[in-house]
């Protein structure tokens, strides 16, 4: 119980320094190896952030014998064999989304981490937030009545112009879908962790407004503009947003846009539920407040509080009322009960986390959005 919980994290882009700060303010696990994309990477990473060993070969991260828990922070095609190797040497694992490139892999992941009896999380950062646990908790106790509409989605403009370029939109490295595999599956997350209900089936219309981009020589990080460097123009095949129209299991409906291309959204996910009897709203870029709807009383907007929140919303609630929590700590509270798990034998109470199932259903949901639009017709959503 009192040793701390040793960590590698393999993937020093755009997110991996965040899982970092994030293990850090735990208080009982320390990150004891880093790996970069080369040997010198890997040093040079190891020592800018205060890590013991630093690795250019994810083999050896993972052969660390000092490593428990090793979180896969790389470019999407390689989430799969990182995390197989990881629960074959008897690690936990931490997975950035997707979990894998297709449901096939994902599968096995989720049978293998249950074989080898390891803790196994996905970073779908968004159920970390307090008052999507608070909306999840309002509807569970049957605050709306029945659930009957859901609508919202994921907007950012990142991506909009044709010099705009990150590995994201390389099919072989990112997986077939870009936009709803990125940001579209954190929206269904959503919707079904809010909502408690799964998804039945689903339509959807996809559209790719650029089929060539400028491609920078030496990549580019997520988010990063890159000016006044040698480009090379090379063609796209996934897709800038898509419209997607979903049943869920109670028959109510589900409708949400999902865009890397909309001038001036940044990272609007939003969602909002409408009952029978009330509704409730949230969106991430104010995450610290969500709007309460009613039609025989007034409206009201629940700030996060955490002597008001329910038990299970409550406990991510670090900080006091008026003081912001943001995107790092809705990361930590993601992952947190399973590593509570990793230390105590079982996650606090009242606690939950995204393990590879919810990351396995993820992939489940993209073949199907994909399968919707190539054959323009409703495709149910299997289990």
């Amino acid at each position: 119980m009192s040793e701390r919980i040793g960590v590698g994290v393999v993937g020093l882009g755009f997110i991996g320094p965040f899982h970092i700060d994030a293990v850090r303010r735990l208080g009982y696990a320390e990150v004891v190896a880093v790996c970069g994309s080369s040997e010198a990477k890997g040093r040079q990473a190891a020592e800018r952030l205060a890590v013991a060993r630093g690795y250019g070969d994810w083999r050896a991260l993972v052969d660390d014998p000092e490593v428990q828990v090793v979180h896969v922070c790389t470019p999407n095609d390689t989430h799969y064999p990182i995390a197989r190797a990881a629960l074959l040497a008897g690690k936990h694992v931490v997975c950035e989304k997707p979990l894998a490139m297709d449901s096939r892999q994902s599968a096995e992941l989720v049978a293998l981490a249950r074989e080898r009896g390891r803790v196994n999380a996905v970073a779908f950062t968004y159920l970390g937030y307090p008052l999507v646990k608070e909306a999840r908790a309002m509807v569970a106790r049957g605050d709306l009545g029945e659930v009957q509409l859901v609508h919202g989605g994921y907007l950012q403009d990142w991506l909009l112009f044709p010099t705009d370029y990150n590995w994201r939109v390389e099919a072989e490295l990112s997986g077939a879908s870009r936009a709803i595999a990125d940001i579209g599956t954190h929206w269904f997350t959503l919707v079904e962790y809010v909502t408690g209900l799964r998804v039945r089936r689903v339509m959807a219309r996809l559209k790719t407004f650029l089929p060539t981009r400028q491609r920078p020589r030496g990549g580019a990080l997520a988010f990063q503009r890159v000016e006044g460097v040698e480009t090379e123009e090379v063609p796209v095949t996934t897709e800038d947003c898509g419209m997607l129209w979903l049943e869920l299991a109670n028959g109510a409906l589900a409708t949400g846009l999902i865009s890397q291309v909309s001038a001036g959204r940044k990272c609007m996910l939003n969602i909002e539920v409408n009952g029978s009897q009330g509704s409730v709203f949230w969106n991430q870029e104010q995450p610290d407040q969500c709007w309460i709807g009613r039609r025989d009383r007034p409206n009201q907007i629940l700030f996060r509080d955490p002597n008001r929140l329910a038990p299970t919303a409550r406990w991510a609630a670090r900080l006091p009322i008026g003081h912001p929590e943001g995107w790092p700590d809705a990361l930590r509270a993601c992952f947190e009960p399973a590593y509570r798990q990793i230390r105590e034998g079982a996650p606090m109470a009242g606690t939950d986390y995204p393990d590879f199932s919810v990351g396995h259903r993820a992939m489940r949901f993209v073949e199907a959005v994909l399968q919707s639009h190539a054959e323009e017709r409703w495709v149910v959503l299997a289990d």
